[in-house]
């Protein structure tokens, strides 16, 4: 892996040729020593050009397959950067200038530029996501190598590069997510997270506040006080603000709040996970660690648009003062709640967040993340986070930043029928129905009664896509940084016009 990658010419780079898998040997209107490299490569045996496929051709250069010309796109370019990134590492070059074909098809020639752009950010996203590992606790017995000089790479389009500037930030902030969230629960726990979030805020010009153990107590936040008290390290609810100093004239008078839920540890609490289950719930904080990646993305791309990101973070422990299944909590909203399943504790923590969100921070616009239901998992798999709206404009921009950014999204329903059933018998709510009817669909109902209906709002359930378990294209084993991108992109949608806004 490189120690970084950045934009920029060396004297010393090496061509990088992409072709398409039908290009044949016609000579385009690239420089002749790329046409000789061209057709040097497509004379070989056994080169197909397929998405990613690399050859090198002596000193002269690399050939990079781009596939099928019909079928290209972003996620094509995202995957032929993630290879592409491996390749120059196994050949130890440091140093690379891209040639893109002359017949990249962009779906309209009026925006043919932003056609361009977007796959110069795939390419930069894919370039920085498959350079990732988690290395900080290399011994002296690991069989790695230590990561190499940075990378420079550029392209012969300036819009290309255009884009592909937008990419590595993203990369790079998906990548602070993945660092966070593969961090060991000895060392990140709720203080750990907070002094973190601290830091990620004063290298970013981000405000924040923190309401600690004791304040979260005075303020009624009875799901967060509970999760968390039989830690050692206490929960905390954190704030990060993004204020511009000029909005766009599209954003004025929005808000966007990010909520993420933040375990930094789950064992379940009294319900305690068994057989193995406890293993990879570090995991659990995703939610959290995408919000935090998200606000700093938003921060260095200075998109003009108000956004915050709240932590909801507890480690859920068993204590002597650990809470219980048949105790009932009181919420910051007032509802109380009978706890049925202590390991349904992320609804716990977020509903207090997100009460004090729409009592505190005047959203126009809410969208918590988490890795919620075991049930999301089952009716998805690892190819998409399920999410629940009920506005319409907002799905809209959620789907939108969705298909900007390759991060599937599925809507999932939330009836009347689904709130009802989280409804108590000696309490307003119960946490968990032990029936499993509507399994995925719980954790969204109950945080309903949470949101003020005025305020537009989204749950996203990331628990089948936070992370992998193997190696694939992009990702290694771990982390995915999943969500990142997601939020990025539908902050920025507010910022433009000729949009539905969220609060539309």
């Amino acid at each position: 892996m490189f120690k970084s990658i950045s934009i920029g010419k060396g004297s010393k780079a090496v061509s990088v040729v992409c072709v398409f898998a039908e290009e044949g040997r016609k000579r385009g209107k690239s420089p002749a020593a790329v046409n000789e490299l061209h057709a040097l490569g497509r004379e070989t045996p056994g080169f197909k050009s397929e998405i990613g496929e690399t050859l090198a051709i002596g000193d002269r250069g690399v050939l990079l397959g781009l596939g099928k010309i019909e079928s290209i796109g972003a996620a094509g370019f995202r995957k032929a950067g993630g290879k592409l990134v491996r390749a120059l590492d196994r050949m130890g070059l440091r140093s690379a200038m891209l040639h893109l074909p002359t017949n990249i098809p962009t779906h309209d020639q009026k925006k043919a530029k932003i056609d361009i752009e977007r796959l110069g950010r795939a390419f930069g996203e894919g370039l920085t996501l498959a350079n990732w590992r988690f290395d900080l606790f290399d011994g002296t017995a690991t069989r790695r190598t230590a990561p190499q000089a940075p990378l420079s790479i550029t392209s012969s389009d300036a819009d290309f590069n255009s884009g592909l500037e937008r990419g590595l930030l993203l990369g790079s902030a998906a990548n602070l997510t993945r660092k966070l969230g593969a961090t060991p629960p000895n060392i990140c726990h709720p203080e750990w997270v907070v002094t973190t979030a601290r830091k990620i805020a004063r290298d970013n010009g981000l405000k924040i506040k923190v309401i600690d153990y004791k304040e979260a107590q005075r303020l009624g936040m009875g799901g967060l006080v509970n999760v968390g008290r039989a830690s050692v390290s206490k929960p905390a609810l954190v704030i990060l603000s993004h204020t511009p100093r000029r909005p766009a004239p599209a954003a004025r008078g929005e808000h966007l709040v990010l909520i993420g839920k933040t375990i930094t540890y789950d064992t379940g609490g009294y319900s305690l996970k068994v057989n193995n289950g406890m293993k990879g719930m570090k995991y659990d904080k995703m939610g959290g660690m995408a919000v935090l990646g998200a606000m700093e993305a938003i921060a260095q791309a200075k998109l003009p648009v108000r956004v915050s990101g709240v932590l909801a973070v507890a480690e859920n422990m068993v204590g002597g003062d650990a809470y219980r299944p048949d105790d009932i909590i009181s919420m910051h909203n007032g509802v109380t709640v009978e706890v049925t399943n202590t390991d349904a504790e992320g609804r716990l923590v977020l509903a207090d967040a997100l009460s004090y969100t729409c009592k505190k921070l005047e959203p126009t616009a809410i969208v918590d993340v988490a890795t919620l239901t075991g049930g999301v998992v089952v009716a998805l798999g690892h190819f998409s986070a399920g999410y629940f709206c009920e506005h319409e404009a907002l799905r809209n921009r959620l789907e939108s930043a969705s298909q900007e950014c390759g991060e599937k999204i599925w809507r999932l329903p939330l009836w009347t029928e689904h709130r009802d059933f989280m409804r108590g018998q000696h309490a307003d709510l119960i946490n968990s129905n032990p029936m499993r009817s509507a399994h995925p669909i719980q954790g969204a109902a109950f945080l309903s009664f949470f949101v003020d209906e005025k305020i537009p709002w989204a749950h996203v359930d990331i628990a089948g896509v936070d992370s992998v378990e193997r190696d694939n294209d992009l990702y290694v084993q771990g982390p995915t940084g999943w969500g990142v991108r997601l939020l990025t992109d539908l902050a920025e949608g507010f910022t433009r016009r000729g949009t539905r806004g969220a609060s539309a």
